[in-house]
C-alpha cells in the first residue's frame, strides 16, 4: 500500500501543511522539523514528485507576476527586489515558471493584466500592487482565473480576495513605541503617499496617543521614499530640530537620507536625535550608524501567498478566502538603541 502525506503526519505529530511545506523545503518550517519529516518520509519509501503533481494542475506552467509602475524605481526597487527572489524561489520548487508584468502598456494604455489572460499566457496571477482599476479586477474575477495580492490589498476592492501583506499599523506603532521607550517626546514623522504610509502614521499617532503625547500634525513631513526626500525633509525643518529628540522615517531611505542631512548639521544620531527607519533594505546596514528600522517579513508573506496561488490551481483549495496580516518586528541598530 503506497504511503501518504497524512501518514507522514500521523507519525510525526504535525499537520499535513506542515509535512507538505517540509517536503517543498519551506522556509516556513525549521530546519530541524524539515529534517524529521524528510526523514520518515525516507523511512517509509515515500516518492514525493513535485514536477508531477505539478503536471496535473496546470496548462502553461507560468505565473504572472503584477508589480506597480514605480517598480523600476531605485527605493522601490530596493524593497521589491529580495521579495521578487523568495517568490521566485518558491514557484521554481514547484517547477513553475514567471512572467513579470506591469498593469498597463506606458505607451498604449492598455491593459497587460487583461492581454496576460487572453493570451492564456498565465495560470494564475500574484498581484504586487495596490492601484489595480476596478475593470482588470472584474476581468480577472470573471475569467476565474486564480490570483492572490501580495504585499497589498487595494482599498477600493471587497474581502473576497485572497491577500497577504504586513501589518503596516503595528509597523508604525513598533518604531514609535521604542522611540518613546528611549525618552523622545518630539519626534518627527517622515511619510508618504499611499494606504500603507497611511496606516503607519496612524500606528505613530497610536503610540503617541499610547504615551499621552499630543499628537503635533505639523511633526507629519512627506516625502516620495527616497533617499533625497528624506534629506531635504530635514534640511527644511533644520529651524526646529533643536526641539526634536526622534525620527521616524516610513522608509530606510528616507531614513538615511535624514541621517545624512543630520550629521551634516553637526547633530549627533543617536544621541541628539535617534532615527528609526522602515523595510529592512540590506543598504541600512551599509551606513553608519547602522539603521534601526522595522523589519517587514518578505520572505514569509511571498512564501504564503505562492503557496496558496498553488493551492488554488490544484482545484483543492478551501472556499474561504485566506487573509493573512503578518506581524512586523523591530530590528535594534546604532542609530536608535545601541550606545543609548
Amino acid at each position: 500500500m503506497s504511503v501518504t502525506i497524512k501518514d507522514i503526519a500521523k507519525i510525526a505529530g504535525v499537520s499535513h501543511s506542515t509535512v507538505s511545506r517540509s517536503l517543498n523545503d519551506s522556509p516556513l518550517i525549521s530546519t530541524e522539523t524539515k529534517q524529521r519529516i524528510q526523514q520518515i518520509a525516507k523511512e517509509l519509501g515515500f516518492e514525493f514528485n513535485a514536477n508531477a503533481r505539478g503536471l496535473s494542475i496546470r496548462k502553461t506552467g507560468t505565473i504572472g507576476l503584477i508589480y506597480p509602475e514605480a517598480f523600476e524605481d531605485f527605493n522601490v526597487n530596493l524593497f521589491f527586489s529580495p521579495l521578487h527572489n523568495h517568490i521566485r524561489r518558491t514557484l521554481e520548487r514547484e517547477a513553475l515558471d514567471l512572467i513579470v508584468g506591469f498593469p498597463k502598456n506606458r505607451f498604449t494604455g492598455e491593459s497587460n493584466i487583461q492581454k496576460l489572460i487572453n493570451r492564456k499566457k498565465v495560470d494564475g496571477l500574484i498581484i504586487v500592487h495596490s492601484k489595480v482599476d476596478y475593470y482588470d479586477l472584474n476581468y480577472i474575477k470573471s475569467s476565474r482565473i486564480p490570483f492572490v495580492f501580495l504585499h497589498q490589498k487595494p482599498a477600493h476592492i471587497d474581502d473576497e480576495v485572497d491577500f497577504f501583506c504586513t501589518d503596516h499599523f503595528k509597523g508604525g506603532y513598533l518604531a514609535t513605541d521604542h522611540l518613546l521607550k528611549l525618552g523622545c517626546r518630539n519626534i518627527i514623522c517622515l511619510s508618504a503617499d499611499g494606504e500603507e504610509f497611511e496606516m503607519r502614521t496612524e500606528g505613530y499617532k497610536a503610540a503617541l496617543n499610547d504615551a499621552a503625547i499630543p499628537f503635533n500634525d505639523s511633526l507629519v513631513l512627506k516625502g516620495d521614499c527616497s533617499f533625497d526626500s528624506g534629506y531635504k525633509a530635514i534640511k527644511q525643518t533644520s529651524g526646529i530640530l533643536k526641539k526634536i529628540d526622534g525620527i521616524f522615517a516610513q522608509s530606510d531611505l528616507m531614513a538615511l537620507g535624514a541621517i545624512q542631512a543630520l550629521q551634516q548639521l553637526n547633530i549627533k544620531v543617536p544621541q541628539d536625535i535617534a532615527v528609526v527607519g522602515y523595510d529592512d533594505i540590506e543598504l541600512g546596514t551599509y551606513f553608519s550608524p547602522k539603521l534601526t528600522t522595522v523589519h517587514q517579513p518578505r520572505e514569509e508573506i511571498a512564501t504564503l501567498a505562492c503557496e496558496r496561488l498553488i493551492e488554488l490551481l490544484s482545484d483543492k483549495a478551501k472556499k474561504r478566502k485566506a487573509k493573512k496580516i503578518i506581524q512586523p518586528t523591530l530590528v535594534i541598530r546604532e542609530s536608535c538603541g545601541y550606545g543609548q
